[in-house]
This record gives structure tokens, C-alpha cells and sequence, in this order.
């Protein structure tokens, strides 16, 4: 039975107010430092959800690197105040480092919401094309 701790409750609520501020920062036309805070907020939750080192062990495996470099390096352009720059590198990161998590997402979508469109949609996106 896996536990959880406090720690881990509270790097969910900072990862949470971490994507707000990423949203807001977004919808105020590219705030660079709701942007900024955002991503501090982003990154130290989930190193509390995870922990430290497996939180580096994710981000710099070797198959990783290239999508790490981006999303880091996007984080790094935020904060020097280039926000748009470094908000599209920061995708580009994003979708490299967490591309085999999205199949597993969109299943969980198909079968949690059973509207006819949307599920057949999550599973094509899933990559089955099975119709249950």
C-alpha cells in the first residue's frame, strides 16, 4: 500500500498553484514573472512529490537530455524576462520529457468520461482503436 505523506500533499498543492501561475501568467499575455514564479513553484513541487533525487534521475537520464535541455533552458530564458521564447521551449521540453505518460493519460481519460465522442477520440489518441 503505497502511503502518503505530507510532504507529498503539499508538493501537490505547490505543483497546482505552480500551474495557476503558469495558466494566469499565459492568459496576462505572457507575464514573465507570473511566468517565472510559475515554474519555481512548478519544479520545486514536484521535486516534493518525487523527492530530489528521483526528480534528477527523471530529468537527466540519457534518453531525456535533449528534452530536458529545452524545458530547463526555457525555464532559464523565463527568467531572464524573454517569456514567449522561453514559454515555447519550455512545451517543446515539456512534450519530449513526458511523451510516454500521454498514451497512459488519455486511456485514463477514455475510460473515466463515457461521452461518445470524447472516448472514442482518448482512444484513438491511447492508440487503440478498438470500439468497446
Amino acid at each position: 500500500m503505497i502511503s502518503i505523506t505530507e510532504w507529498q500533499k503539499l508538493g501537490v498543492g505547490i505543483t497546482g498553484f505552480g500551474i495557476f501561475f503558469i495558466l494566469f501568467g499565459i492568459l496576462l499575455y505572457f507575464d514573465s514573472v507570473l511566468l517565472a514564479f510559475g515554474n519555481l513553484l512548478f519544479l520545486s513541487g514536484l521535486s516534493f512529490i518525487i523527492g530530489l533525487r528521483r526528480t534528477f534521475s527523471f530529468f537527466f537520464q540519457r534518453h531525456k537530455l535533449k528534452g530536458t535541455s529545452f524545458f530547463l533552458g526555457g525555464v532559464v530564458i523565463v527568467l531572464l524576462r524573454w517569456p514567449l521564447l522561453g514559454m515555447f521551449l519550455e512545451s517543446y521540453g515539456f512534450f519530449s520529457l513526458f511523451k510516454g505518460f500521454f498514451p497512459m493519460v488519455f486511456g485514463f481519460l477514455g475510460t473515466t468520461f463515457d461521452i461518445p465522442f470524447l472516448s472514442a477520440l482518448f482512444r484513438r489518441l491511447q492508440g487503440t482503436s478498438s470500439m468497446v
